[in-house]
């Protein structure tokens, strides 16, 4: 009984860890920096074309800030609310 009972709580540390891996707002997270990381260097140097078609704004850069802002915003979320592993609430005492 005691090694079914060690593979189960195996099973579920493992389970935990998959989904605090596998969060979406990571994943979400991750990529808006990435990406506002790549349009915000593309914008801090706009050539002459790229402000005509945007009528004089600086349309990467304000777009890559708001990117790496939304970025942000979804990792620091993640970190001061981490995921719960699934059905851990009510298994008992951790001691």
């Amino acid at each position: 009984m005691s090694d079914l009972h060690k593979e189960v709580s195996e099973l579920e540390r493992k389970s935990a860890t998959a989904a605090r891996l596998f969060d979406i707002r990571r994943i979400i997270g991750g990529l808006f920096v990435v990406y506002g990381v790549i349009v915000t260097i593309a914008g801090i140097n706009p050539s002459e074309a790229d402000l005509k078609k945007a009528e004089g704004v600086h349309i990467n850069l304000w777009t890559g800030l708001a990117m790496l802002v939304l970025g942000l915003f979804f990792l620091v979320w993640l970190k001061l609310r981490p995921a719960e592993a699934p059905g851990g609430s009510d298994t008992g005492t951790d001691a």
